[in-house]
């Protein structure tokens, strides 16, 4: 799910106990402390997942089969919701109003997305820990996957993404689907479907190569799909603001794409297939292409999700690094490694500074929901890189992503539970927890803890979760600020632009001459980045703390709106001169109108610390244009080591202080990441 297509799932606002209103169908919940803990040593439990499966048998539907469907009439499949009940009990529950008549919910029971990413989850704990269990459980659920897939007439390969509980397919979902209907065209389940059958192909090809077969077919069948509606335009670029973007995206994201990647890396890899290995060279391309700004510019080298926006990041693009980084390893495209490490090792430590894995920078952080999603996406990336680019030290940096499952959260509490193998469904910004842990939630929370019981070195950096000092960004929001002269606010018609977010919802205008006077106390050197409105016939503004000039801001610097959805732009911009201290930032239009949506005022040098188990962790990362020396406080025993990496994680300097008090000299766009 992303802000820019149709909402498939309930929103993820925390909602307290029992979580946001919607029918269910009464459905026989485990008590709250009922499911074991696994085994001594490991964090992975599956049992949570265990109860959210069910085996169905579908009526008969033109065009979905699934493999030995005559000899084995029931299918894998996945509750989607699971809701916590006042009593601390769960009940599992699909999505949409449901019927109770017809036993029906306006979207279904169990979906694509889910059924595909589950399997992900059971292939992986069998390869790394030989459990029969979940040999089966994959086996089940790559079955039940298959059969929501068209296999034939003009939407054969594409995937219906809902089905009711008696196995019923509903193509066309209450609220609507984009697309609708839900196989007609390229989808995140498709993508995803791409990325368990290629992983599911690879484990099953060394111990059932019929079924591997299958899987093979099947994925080849999803390849038809991605040729027919999205390689067709491989080498298009579409303009976006005056920006090239590549038009040859799954479903327009590099965030589908890049999941569909770890499926075709494990494929190609498996299979040394030709086709697949061209179709993994060109879609890895697209993703590369997507990767935006610099470590001192927004979005600091990250990976845009969304090809027609400029303006928006969110966190369900998280695993595209890591599509990358496995890509490479197959591909061996440089450019492909060189996108991963930028938005790995300059995009992520700054994300895990500022808030953690907040759902949506459009530009601004105006979504700060956090979900198990945007945590594990960033643990996989960084641990894919950190393999890829011979960069050991973003192993430590995805313990540190890793803390979020473990109390390194806006709610400071942990969010996985190994005793049950629950993950509740997200936290807000205030640090209220939706105790609810429906699939996504679940599935999430284990492929997390799966690579944390694969990589035991990030494991122990992730319990060091307890947070000491976050020093970040703060934004302030323009129409809080004092207006003088040709100034006024600005209204949109709504927040949310077709391609970007008003942060508050409204801003300010300000014509030649007028003022906006923000109170902003600075106590340490600061960079600030206005957020504005960006139109072609726009004018200049200029940027003061105190007395000080700081810098001019093109309103005007943008293209025409092209494919965009939108017209104009709301974007991010850094100014040049760092500020050392001040109380006031005045704005004042020079020439031309000019909108103003608020502030961003970073600290050069941004820093997080975290403490637990008698350890201490701090994460520092800059934003100055030269090298800059920082001094931190670290919890925990002994001597501590401090490893200073460059922007793309290399380590540049490797220092170690036998006290709490720990000095680096960062690069610039660097950062430190120190262990006590």
């Amino acid at each position: 799910m992303s802000i820019h297509r149709s909402i498939r799932r309930r929103t993820f606002l925390a909602a307290g106990a029992v979580g946001l209103p919607l029918a269910a169908a009464g459905v026989t919940a485990p008590a709250a402390g009922a499911a074991s803990a696994g085994p001594a040593g490991r964090l992975t439990n599956l049992a949570h997942l265990d109860w959210l499966r069910a085996a169905i048998t579908p009526p008969d539907q033109p065009g979905h089969s699934t493999y030995r469907l005559t000899d084995e009439p029931a299918i894998g499949v996945l509750w989607t919701y699971a809701d916590r009940q006042p009593d601390g009990t769960y009940k599992r529950i699909g999505g949409g109003t449901y019927d109770p008549a017809t036993d029906t919910y306006g979207q279904g029971a169990f979906n694509a997305d889910d059924i595909s990413r589950a399997a992900v989850v059971y292939i992986r704990h069998w390869q790394t820990t030989g459990a029969p269990s979940s040999r089966t459980a994959a086996y089940q659920l790559l079955r039940g996957l298959t059969y929501l897939q068209t296999t034939a007439g003009q939407s054969a390969g594409n995937v219906v993404l809902w089905m009711q509980p008696d196995g019923t397919l509903n193509p066309s979902a209450e609220p609507k689907e984009l697309p609708d209907p839900s196989d007609s065209s390229d989808s995140y389940w498709l993508a995803r479907t791409i990325w368990a059958l290629g992983e599911g192909h690879a484990a099953f090809a060394r111990t059932d190569r019929r079924f591997a077969r299958f899987l093979g077919d099947r994925l080849q069948l999803a390849l038809d799909a991605v040729d027919r509606h999205v390689l067709g335009r491989y080498g298009e670029w579409l303009d976006i603001d005056g920006t090239r973007v590549p038009a040859w995206l799954i479903a327009d994201g590099a965030d589908a794409t890049g999941e569909a990647l770890l499926g075709l890396t494990a494929y190609v890899r498996a299979s040394g297939d030709p086709r697949a290995r061209g179709v993994l060279a060109k879609l890895s391309e697209g993703v590369a292409a997507m990767r935006a700004g610099t470590p001192r510019t927004w979005p600091f080298g990250a990976v845009l999700p969304w090809a027609l926006s400029r303006a928006v990041w969110h966190a369900w693009g998280g695993l595209a690094p890591a599509g990358l980084a496995r890509s490479y390893d197959v591909l061996g495209d440089k450019r492909l490694l060189d996108a991963a490490l930028t938005d790995v090792a300059s995009f992520t430590p700054h994300l895990l500074i500022t808030a953690g894995p907040q759902n949506g920078w459009l530009p601004t952080p105006s979504d700060p929901v956090q979900i198990a999603y945007g945590a594990q996406s960033r643990v996989e990336s960084l641990l894919a890189a950190a393999d890829a680019g011979d960069r050991p030290r973003l192993r430590a940096l995805a313990g540190v992503a890793a803390s979020w499952f473990f109390g390194n959260n806006p709610a400071g509490t942990p969010m996985y539970d190994p005793a049950t193998g629950r993950t509740f469904d997200g936290v807000d910004g205030g640090g209220k927890v939706n105790q609810n842990s429906g699939a996504e939630s679940a599935i999430h929370g284990l492929l997390a803890v799966l690579a944390l019981d694969s990589a035991p070195d990030a494991a122990a950096v992730a319990r060091t979760a307890t947070v000491v000092e976050r020093t970040g960004w703060r934004l302030i929001e323009a129409e809080t600020g004092t207006l003088s002269g040709d100034a006024g606010p600005h209204q949109p018609s709504g927040a949310w632009t077709g391609e970007s977010l008003w942060s508050g919802g409204a801003g300010v205008r300000l014509g030649p001459g007028g003022r906006l006077v923000l109170d902003v106390p600075i106590t340490e050197p600061s960079v600030l980045m206005p957020a504005v409105e960006l139109a072609p016939d726009a004018g200049t503004s200029e940027w003061r703390v105190g007395a000080e000039a700081v810098g001019l801001v093109d309103h005007g610097a943008v293209g025409a709106q092209g494919d965009s959805p939108a017209p104009g732009l709301l974007a991010v911009r850094t100014l040049p001169r760092t500020v050392q201290r001040g109380g006031t930032v005045t704005v004042t239009g020079v020439r031309g109108t000019t909108v103003v949506d608020g502030l961003l005022v970073q600290p050069e040098v941004e820093r997080l610390v975290l403490d637990g188990g008698g350890h201490g962790t701090a994460l520092l990362r800059s934003f100055g244009t030269g090298p800059r020396r920082a001094v931190v406080r670290v919890p925990g025993v002994g001597a501590a080591t401090a490893w200073v990496f460059d922007e793309t994680g290399r380590t540049v300097h490797t220092t170690k202080a036998t006290g709490p008090v720990v000095t680096v000299t960062l690069p610039a766009g660097g950062g430190a990441l120190i262990r006590r």
